[in-house]
């Protein structure tokens, strides 16, 4: 999959997003541009592989990472990192 070219400290920043349980991946979208799949494509070349076996595995348990899927709207922890 074709990645757009990032610096060093915004890949950095995606990477600690996608770690975060409670930042969903339509907050990456918004903030960088990247789809789910292209966050797992990063996810994928950045990282060990098994740590992207771990994260994988976190992810596709969380209902958190997917807005439409969580249970809540309101209480939402948002970074100070975060931009939107």
């Amino acid at each position: 999959m074709k990645l757009p070219d990032l610096e060093s400290e915004t890949i950095d920043r995606i990477i600690e997003m996608a770690w975060e349980d409670r930042t969903p991946f339509d907050v990456i979208e918004k903030q960088f541009g990247l789809l789910e799949k292209q966050v797992i494509a990063l996810m994928r070349r950045e990282m060990k592989s098994s740590s992207f076996q771990m994260w994988r595995e976190r992810v596709t348990k969380r209902k958190t990472k997917h807005l439409e899927k969580r249970e809540f709207i309101a209480g939402r922890f948002k970074s100070q990192n975060q931009k939107t």
